[in-house]
């Protein structure tokens, strides 16, 4: 289970480098970030655990930029402001989860302590 982002009080842990590859390796579909190149399982389980959490924390973080965009587009002092029904359809999400994307993003907004970012129910 990934571990919840730290607010903006406490300093962000930083996971392992995400290194992007180079187009042909990233075409070869048994190539992942030169995991398969690894001979030492003790390695390969250390490497793969730091891609784990970086990727975790890549996506946590994702939510959270996701929420305040959602909030942002929400906001009713805007003259262009979307219905929560049309951030979820643009989001690919629900009505329902989209309205508490939209509350999660105003408490990061605001910097409240807000609920989980991978979780925002």
């Amino acid at each position: 289970m990934a571990e919840p982002t730290p607010r903006r009080n406490e300093p962000r842990l930083r996971p392992a480098p995400l290194l992007f590859e180079p187009m042909a390796a990233a075409s070869d579909p048994e190539h992942f970030f030169d995991l398969e190149s690894i001979d030492d399982p003790r390695a390969l389980l250390e490497r793969a655990t730091e891609l784990t959490h970086a990727f975790r924390a890549a996506a946590d973080r994702a939510v959270e930029f996701q929420a305040m965009a959602a909030a942002q587009l929400a906001d009713p002092r805007r003259f262009d402001r979307l219905t929560a029904a049309d951030i979820a359809e643009r989001a690919e999400w629900t009505e329902d989860y989209a309205k508490k994307m939209v509350e999660f993003g105003r408490d990061l907004l605001r910097g409240g302590e807000g609920s989980s970012p991978s979780d925002p129910v």
